[in-house]
């Protein structure tokens, strides 16, 4: 095993040697050896298959314009999933920033006000949110939690739950849909009050 491993780990140095030095084939190889491992994790961050893709690519061009440092890093591996990360986490700070923008936008320019209605906005979304998982069926508000707020992987709760890990993934997936399904049928009402709210005084 060790051998293997030693031999992996070579060949993977000989690719991003070869890639530094703006090889296509070396890179397209390096591509194919991640991306599904990749887009595994982006999507359990995000929940998004388009966004895990879009981020794969993103990441993965970053990677070719800058391929000439590529022969200086010790673990790709390591680095590739820390640099998704940071993009995820990027990604829904730009996110905020825009939903701060459109508070802006319907509400008043008092510090004080938008700080009211941020809170009472949050609130909002948090007692509707509780609502929401509630009214889940058991296994999958017992698969959710352990999932979200716990932060199990699927074979942890599988095993944990005597399920297998497709019946986990599929428990996760009909809930995000409830979720995101009775979100958006609020998302007028909710927007309705920050108008009014925005209005006051």
């Amino acid at each position: 095993m060790n051998n293997v491993l030693t031999r992996d780990l070579h060949n993977e140095k000989e690719l991003l040697a070869l890639a530094s030095q703006a090889d296509e084939g070396a890179f397209t190889l390096l591509f194919h050896m991640y991306k599904n491992k990749l887009y595994g994790y982006l999507f359990r961050l995000t929940e998004s298959e388009m966004l895990s893709e879009d981020i794969v690519q993103d990441v993965f061009m970053k990677l070719w314009n800058d391929h000439q440092s590529l022969s200086s890093i010790e673990n790709f591996g390591s680095y590739l999933f820390r640099m998704s990360k940071n993009h995820v986490i990027n990604h829904f700070k730009r996110m905020a920033h825009e939903t701060s923008i459109m508070a802006e936008m319907f509400g008043q320019n008092s510090a004080g006000h938008n700080e009211t209605l941020d809170i009472i906005a949050l609130k909002d979304v948090e007692k509707l949110l509780a609502e929401i998982l509630e009214k889940l069926p058991a296994q999958q508000k017992i698969v959710y939690h352990l999932s979200r707020e716990e932060g199990r992987t699927h074979d942890e709760i599988a095993n944990l739950l005597k399920i297998s890990p497709n019946t986990v993934k599929n428990h996760i997936v009909q809930a995000m849909s409830t979720i995101r399904t009775n979100l958006r049928r609020h998302a007028d009402t909710m927007l309705t009050i920050a108008l009014i709210l925005s209005l006051k005084k």
